[in-house]
């Protein structure tokens, strides 16, 4: 730089010599993008902690009202297998509808949002079905608490209650 420094002084000796790197201005290009980038991050765990909290408060609702079926389910000889497949079994049908009518719509905002680069990238269908399936395993994890505790109690308890 010394070297194109003086050579500019030479030619040009009433202007200052001024440089920036590419790579800095890039950066500076997309400092937005990046900013944008971690609130979404952000946003996007908290949004799932809470989703989460909702069907784990969903799912306790359910068992208390389901209290009495459950137990006489174990009573007629229900399996715990078979009892866990009934209370998960709903909510994974609805989450997976859930993401199946969600998916479009996101597709749709992320390419629009796209639109917006010079330089894109196709988003492809793998990305939805994966964030799906992650919907479903973090709502049988949720899920699973209350179910197994719900499966594993004594039915005589449930059915003295009321």
């Amino acid at each position: 730089m010394e070297g194109i420094d003086a050579l500019w002084t030479s030619v040009f000796p009433d202007h200052i010599f001024e440089y920036t790197f590419l790579d800095e201005r890039v950066a500076e290009t997309y400092i937005k993008e990046k900013q944008f980038l971690a609130l979404t991050n952000f946003f996007s765990i908290l949004a799932i902690f809470i989703s989460c909290l909702g069907i784990y408060g969903l799912i306790s609702f359910f068992v208390v009202q389901k209290t009495k079926e459950i137990g006489i389910r174990k009573v007629l000889g229900g399996s715990i297998g078979s009892i866990l497949v009934l209370i998960t079994g709903d909510f994974l049908r609805l989450i997976l509808l859930a993401g199946l009518v969600a998916s479009p719509l996101a597709w749709y905002f992320a390419n629009d949002w796209l639109q917006g680069f010079t330089f894109r990238t196709e988003i492809s269908w793998w990305v939805f079905g994966l964030a799906i399936g992650g919907l479903l395993l973090i709502t049988l994890i949720t899920v699973s608490y209350q179910s197994i505790r719900a499966a594993g109690a004594n039915p005589i308890k449930s059915l003295r209650t009321e």
